[in-house]
């Protein structure tokens, strides 16, 4: 009545070690000293045409197995790229709990105080600001057209809402329309908000620092080749 795993690795084995609450334990010379794991279930499954063990009802509960499974390559690495950024939303949100509303409302928020800003800002430093706001309005154009919407008619219709005071409104994929972000739970992270609008202004200042560009002559084809 005892399972063995075989061709188990170390991290494999520490992940088990974890999930279960148990100790890895390098001898038998005292197994009473060796503290034992626990879990509800331990069964052969097959997933697709492969062999695996399921361990449920874990004891402790640090570890899991996430199955991807695609029709080809490119499909399993899009889903891992998209599974592994949520997890990074997640652990930056449980590290700074802060949250702010999605679908475009905090976008619009932040691009009408910059235009407000900019009124009230003499020289050309007023047209740099006024430029930044339209940079912030893509945002939630760009998620309407990859959500198959007018992004002009959904923009224009956001920001209408934020002018007349609605401050959670934002885009409703689902529907099409403008709906409330709290109401729809649609949050985003707010360490991950800060970090996008910080990377993306210091690559905007990074090309405005480029005064010029070199281009290296193309290299003349030997005409003795005989191609």
């Amino acid at each position: 009545g005892i399972m063995a795993i075989e061709h188990a690795d170390f991290d494999g084995v520490e992940r088990l070690s974890a999930v279960l609450g148990g100790e890895v334990a390098s001898t038998f010379d005292h197994p009473e000293l060796v503290t034992l794991g626990e879990c509800e279930i331990i069964e052969e499954i097959m997933i697709g045409e492969d062999k695996v063990i399921r361990f449920g009802g874990c004891k402790s509960g640090e570890a899991c197995t996430v199955v991807l499974r695609g029709a080809s390559s490119h499909v399993l690495d899009e889903s891992e790229r998209s599974l592994h950024d949520a997890l990074c939303i997640l652990t930056s949100t449980v590290k700074e709990p802060r949250t702010i509303c999605g679908g475009g409302c905090t976008e619009t928020i932040m691009a009408q105080a910059v235009d407000r800003a900019a009124e009230e800002t003499p020289g050309k430093k007023a047209l740099a600001m006024s430029a930044f706001a339209r940079a912030l309005r893509q945002l939630p154009a760009i998620v309407a057209d990859n959500g198959g919407y007018d992004s002009a008619e959904l923009v224009t219709q956001l920001r209408a809402a934020h002018a007349s005071g609605r401050k959670t409104a934002g885009l409703d994929m689902y529907n099409g329309t403008i709906g409330d972000m709290k109401d729809l739970g649609v949050m985003e992270s707010f360490k991950s908000k800060l970090q996008v609008l910080l990377s993306a202004s210091e690559a905007a200042e990074m090309i405005l620092r480029v005064d010029d560009i070199i281009k290296c002559a193309p290299r003349q084809r030997d005409e003795g080749m005989g191609y």
